[in-house]
């Protein structure tokens, strides 16, 4: 019986998480852009957990996604952007407001993101990339429209499902 046991090996979603991890921290300027580039191309190669953990030992941990992100605002604009954690869920109950989710610099800790809207006479900017599909299937439409791309990843980074009612609302997909 050997006395070491083998080194579990990563899967795509452990590097991904490195990689969002790094990400922030060559934002943050923990990290100088070198150094993230050769960390990062480290993390894409990796074969075991231990090989990941090396590169983010001297980082702080980064913070976990809160379940829910509720946004309740009547009025005015509302935006997350930049080095931000990426929740589960969120919940947007807006009236006469433009909320921007600006995905380009998000840590994402999850490849579906369920965004609930009870949104009225508003809009809904979404900037991502070409790795992130979005989904309106599940969108209730009252003199409302989308405007989103079609071109997409057969396996998006991350995949938004927007479900629940827009009334006189727009909902618009932005490149960063």
């Amino acid at each position: 019986m050997p006395s070491e046991l083998p080194e579990l090996r990563a899967s795509h979603e452990d590097r991904d998480r490195v990689v969002d991890a790094l990400r922030l921290a060559g934002g943050d300027g923990r990290i100088t852009p070198e150094e993230l580039e050769s960390r990062v191309e480290r993390a894409l190669l990796a074969r075991t957990q231990d090989e990941l953990t090396v590169l983010v030992a001297d980082l702080p941990a980064v913070p976990e996604a809160q379940d829910v992100l509720v946004v309740e605002q009547r009025g005015g604009k509302w935006a997350r952007a930049g080095h931000w954690v990426v929740p589960g869920r969120i919940e947007l109950r807006t009236q006469m407001c433009q909320v921007t989710l600006d995905f380009s610099e998000a840590a994402i800790t999850s490849r579906t993101l369920r965004i609930d809207t009870e949104m009225e006479q508003g809009k809904l900017v979404i900037v991502g990339g070409p790795d992130i599909a979005i989904d309106a299937v599940g969108l209730s439409l009252t003199f409302s429209r989308t405007k989103l791309r079609s071109d997409r990843d057969a396996d998006p980074r991350l995949r938004i499902e927007l479900v629940g009612t827009l009334k006189h609302a727009r909902v618009v997909e932005r490149r960063p």
